[in-house]
């Protein structure tokens, strides 16, 4: 048996010369700053669902990728975390972090409010769609009214947030990027947690997001999702107080054996939006622990 060589006979004189900077077979190299495709300097975003939260957890995120972003929310007055990300956004980062108040089931207030924010920035290149609601109830008592809000906002606000943005991206005619916060949810029923609207509504997403990437891959929009798994957040940790088994169990059922927080998907939002992901669309970056592996 021969024995295992690394070397390439035809390197035999010493390894290869590195491309010259900037070269065709390294277009990479063109810059001095390395993954210069992360870079959101000049872009304008938008984030629904950025009051609190994992919403405002991403502006954070594509702030110091060098974004301006807008924070869409239907409340009416941010949480204080949101008023020292701004600050910090103007002071350090050279940006800037502002608030719209809009509900996303408002149509026609939401088309305007992302419009004008298209007259005033003169671009818009991407959305992460994080606005949603949650509620934990057996299917046998969901009246139709539940039902209904729990559709007409993690699906219908989603898809109308969608659309207004991707309208502007089109009317500037320079494509743009869309992510929506899908769910872990979508993929699988959860194991103790009854919530059967939340979950299809967001298998739903994940499918609006093929769809939408089908046919706006043509104006060079691309559409994918993130699907979280257990997230503790601060509406979560008030949910641990009433069910205080889920803080051990829920732990157990994925691989890493522990929950996440909102920072670990930081760098999926910037990414999912920036030039790194440009041949992307279509698909769904799931981040759940290896919760849905097993």
């Amino acid at each position: 048996m021969r024995p295992f060589s690394s070397t390439v006979s035809r390197h035999q004189g010493g390894p290869p010369d590195a491309p010259a900077r900037g070269s065709a077979a390294n277009p990479f190299l063109r810059t001095s700053k390395g993954l210069s495709e992360f870079n959101l300097s000049n872009k304008v975003v938008l984030v629904s669902g950025a009051a609190r939260g994992l919403g405002l957890t991403q502006a954070e995120a594509l702030l110091e990728a060098g974004a301006t972003v807008y924070a869409l929310d239907r409340l009416p007055e941010p949480s204080p975390d949101f008023h020292t990300i701004a600050e910090r956004a103007k002071s350090e980062l050279g940006t800037s972090l502002q608030y719209c108040q809009i509900d996303v089931r408002d149509v026609l207030n939401l088309n305007r409010i992302i419009r004008e924010i298209g007259d005033k920035e003169g671009r818009m290149d991407g959305l992460i769609a994080a606005a949603g609601i949650q509620q934990e109830t057996p299917a046998l008592e969901y009246t139709p009214e539940d039902a209904n809000r729990m559709f007409e906002v993690n699906i219908t606000g989603v898809f109308m947030t969608s659309q207004a943005a991707a309208k502007q991206m089109i009317r500037f005619g320079n494509g743009g990027s869309i992510v929506m916060i899908a769910s872990m949810s979508g993929t699988v029923a959860n194991r103790g947690l009854i919530c059967p609207a939340y979950n299809a509504s967001k298998a739903g997403v994940m499918q609006l997001a093929r769809n939408l990437a089908a046919e706006w891959g043509e104006y060079n929009i691309r559409v994918n999702t993130i699907s979280p798994g257990y997230i503790v957040t601060a509406m979560v940790e008030e949910l641990f107080k009433q069910f205080p088994e889920r803080r051990t169990e829920w732990p157990k059922q994925n691989m890493l054996q522990r929950l996440s927080g909102p920072r670990e998907y930081r760098g999926a939002g910037v990414f999912l939006i920036s030039d790194a992901s440009s041949f992307m669309t279509g698909a769904d970056l799931r981040m759940d622990g290896g919760h849905s592996s097993w």
